[in-house]
């Protein structure tokens, strides 16, 4: 293992600080560390062959294991946007004002300072490509917050994994191919790009999050495969749903060897910090080392994720950290590693696993940290955890959490309930009270999004799924009927509006009102699209989330805005056939 003097180097250089060139012509100056983050989506701590499941391999993956540093016990948070919240920041998701994962719930406040925002400052090239779900408009959106590029969608999730419809900095764009691939060769076309400066790189991927979309190379694997490992029939696991997640972890595994082997050949792989984790357990009941709960549960099963990371010539081969640590300490980690300059005032939760990571620290202290989702809380130390019910768990020999054992600890159990409380009443006193509008027109941004799932129906208009991140509005029949959005103008100007509809033939000529304010248009639906409802094509197992179309951008016209709180409202004027149309979302586009 190597000293902690090229970090020290590497501080200098992003600092500033003059460091004298050794007499020596060997000496050569190595440009501080790059930093690969791969994050999955709903990939359990049990949905990798290094956890002993023996119904899917996943040798790349597990390489990063045995060859660099692995945490046995990493926690993150029961559900999607709240671990985000906390990578980004160091800090629990709650104090960053992500309550939920959609209708705005999901945006981290803006005066938090992420990851990205400290690594860009130090000079850093900054990208990210996937799902983001930590907020759409700029400058909640990701080129608002650090990140210098980005690829992908802003979204909780996405109903289509073949060539979608994505963004690109804000425009809106078609996929390549299955999303996965397409989001890792876009990945290794930024370390391409930026291979001779530092850079930061997010990989957070959308798989094996549901709809459960995998291309034949996978599932043909798996679709007539015994599986090994199974759940007893009382646990209620979904076999198929479970084969369609492992070939969804077989082909995130096949890209991970892709990303991999591409920083190898542009020898890049002995000055990179790659991590590799997931957001939360699993979305089904699978085989998860018999752990309880899964994907939006506070217990074990539901929080604990893979975590490892690799720096080749520095990080020890092969080492496994039995210490817990969590998402909250992955900022002040990479910060200490990289010597970079922390640029936020707010303090933090997390700590910095460098101790552990680069020595053996023989004097770290147990700590507490604490799970939430759903107004569910529950409190894990090294050797404990008290679920959200105030049951107490010796979790070194009893993991599945099967016998409480508040009376045989009563002194532990009193403090980690008095920790929770205390907990609770620190987050509750963070929390913000009054609604957030959405944002619309930032000066900085050319694009502002205005999706169904932001939007309000009324009266007949329903939205194509009870879950809205990837729904849209239909059944809108009646010119009593609209569309509302709560918005704040952030920048004056005129912007051109756009919707992305379909509309049958028997539907074309209604006419329709937009009002911004003071400011209003009129636009005319003049044309058929009516492409059909499709994604089953693609599902292995039958979906929840809403089904998609392919939309079709409508202009309908330039309007002006002016700053301030308002609501943007749609509603028909005069319906002449059966409904009005189909909409995904409103494009804002400002006129330059």
């Amino acid at each position: 293992m190597k000293t902690l003097a090229p970090i020290l180097l590497m501080a200098g250089w992003i600092l500033g600080v003059s460091c004298k060139e050794p007499d020596s012509d060997a000496f050569t100056t190595q440009l501080p560390p790059n930093v690969v983050i791969i994050l999955t989506d709903d990939q359990g701590w049990g949905d990798l062959s290094h956890s002993g499941n023996t119904n899917l391999s996943t040798p790349n993956i597990d390489h990063l294991a045995t060859q660099g540093v692995s945490f046995d016990r990493f926690y993150v948070q029961p559900v999607c946007s709240p671990t985000r919240a906390e990578l980004l920041t160091g800090r629990y998701h709650l104090r960053s004002g992500v309550y939920g994962t959609s209708s705005g719930e999901e945006r981290l406040d803006l005066d938090e300072v992420t990851l990205a925002d400290v690594f860009k400052a130090a000079g850093y090239a900054t990208g990210a490509f996937g799902k983001w779900h930590s907020g759409m408009q700029y400058p909640y959106h990701p080129n608002g917050r650090g990140f210098d590029e980005f690829y992908g969608f802003c979204s909780g999730h996405w109903g289509d994994y073949f060539s979608p419809m994505l963004e690109h900095n804000g425009q809106l764009v078609k996929g390549n191919g299955f999303l996965v691939d397409d989001l890792t060769e876009r990945a290794m076309g930024f370390i391409e790009q930026n291979q001779n400066q530092p850079f930061l790189l997010f990989l957070p991927l959308n798989t094996p999050h549901s709809p459960m979309q995998v291309p034949d190379r996978w599932w043909d694997k798996f679709q007539d495969k015994d599986l090994t490992l199974t759940l007893p029939l009382k646990k209620g696991e979904e076999i198929t749903f479970t084969k369609a997640a492992l070939a969804m972890c077989e082909n995130i595994d096949w890209n991970v060897g892709r990303l991999v082997k591409k920083i190898d050949e542009l020898n890049l792989s002995e000055n990179t910090i790659i991590i590799y984790l997931s957001d939360n357990g699993p979305n089904s009941f699978r085989w998860n080392g018999g752990m309880k709960g899964r994907k939006g549960s506070t217990d074990e099963g539901g929080v604990r994720t893979p975590f490892f990371i690799q720096w080749k010539g520095t990080l020890s081969a092969g080492k496994e950290i039995s210490q817990i640590a969590g998402s909250i300490d992955l900022l002040p980690t990479l910060v200490d590693l990289t010597g970079i300059t922390p640029l936020s005032t707010k303090p933090l939760d997390g700590k910095s696993l460098a101790p552990l990571i680069l020595e053996d620290d023989q004097t770290w202290e147990d700590r507490i940290i604490f799970n939430h989702w759903n107004g569910n809380t529950s409190v894990r130390t090294q050797n404990f955890r008290l679920d959200k019910d105030g049951s107490l768990f010796y979790m070194v020999s009893d993991p599945s959490q099967i016998k409480a054992v508040n009376e045989k600890y009563p002194t532990v159990t009193q403090q980690l309930l008095a920790a929770k409380t205390a907990w609770e009443e620190d987050m509750e006193m963070e929390r913000e009270e009054g609604e957030r509008p959405f944002l619309l027109g930032h000066p900085d941004a050319v694009y502002t999004q205005l999706p169904a799932r932001d939007g309000i129906p009324h009266g007949n208009i329903q939205r194509s799924n009870r879950f809205p991140n990837d729904s849209y509005f239909t059944d809108w029949t009646s010119t009593t009927d609209s569309i509302t959005w709560n918005v704040e103008v952030l920048g004056e100007g005129e912007y051109l509006v756009e919707a992305y509809y379909t509309c049958t033939d028997v539907d074309v000529g209604a006419e329709v009102l937009l009002e911004i304010g003071t400011s209003s248009l009129e636009f005319r639906i003049e044309h058929p699209h009516d492409p059909p409802i499709r994604g089953m094509e693609n599902d292995r197992v039958e979906r929840q989330e809403s089904y998609v179309k392919d939309f079709k951008p409508m202009t309908l016209g330039t309007i002006k805005l002016s700053q301030g709180r308002t609501s943007v409202t749609m509603k028909a004027l005069h319906i002449p056939g059966n409904q009005v149309m189909d909409l995904r979302l409103l494009l804002f586009t400002k006129n330059q």
